[in-house]
């Protein structure tokens, strides 16, 4: 027995349109799998990203870092962007039944864009071959602690909130 459209396995025998037919049906056949599957996340987290990194660099334009001085702008960044998931994550994990691409949105592209790791391995890389290890060490232990407590008293502080607001 053959299929008789083997693109789709799911069309009627008499090629008209199938039960299973979608919006995305209308896209040519190359285009199906990537717009009817992981497409949109990835356009959503590339959109957000390019927001986020916009962000970053702005702040650095804004507050920018002094020649061996403790990577404050940096710091700052990470530190907010990792708050800011905190509450998110509590808004659309508890509280609102977030639509399917806010999360790689915002989460993944724009905090993902905004913090940034590369930005702190480097500089901490810098303040050490500039001779300020001190620094250097100070920034590379305060800034997973910093923000990690970004987080945590974030979803503390935002599920309280949530609570009060309750009662």
């Amino acid at each position: 027995m053959s299929v008789p459209h083997p693109e789709r396995a799911d069309a009627p025998p008499d090629g008209g349109p199938s039960a299973l037919a979608g919006p995305d049906d209308a896209l040519p056949a190359p285009w199906r799998p990537f717009w009817g599957g992981q497409g949109p996340v990835v356009a959503a987290v590339a959109l957000g990203g390019g927001i986020g990194a916009a962000a970053r660099y702005g702040a650095s334009l804004l507050w920018p870092a002094q020649t061996g001085g403790f990577p404050w702008t940096t710091f700052g960044v990470n530190v907010v962007g990792c708050a800011v998931i905190g509450v998110l994550m509590v808004l659309i994990t508890d509280v609102w039944a977030a639509p399917r691409l806010v999360r790689p949105f915002f989460g993944t592209g724009v905090l993902g864009g905004f913090t940034t790791f590369s930005t702190y391995a480097v500089d901490t890389q810098r303040l050490a071959d500039a001779g300020h290890a001190p620094t250097g060490f100070a920034y590379l232990a305060a800034t997973p602690c910093a923000a990690l407590a970004a987080v945590w008293l974030a979803v503390t502080a935002t599920r309280r909130t949530l609570t009060g607001r309750h009662r």
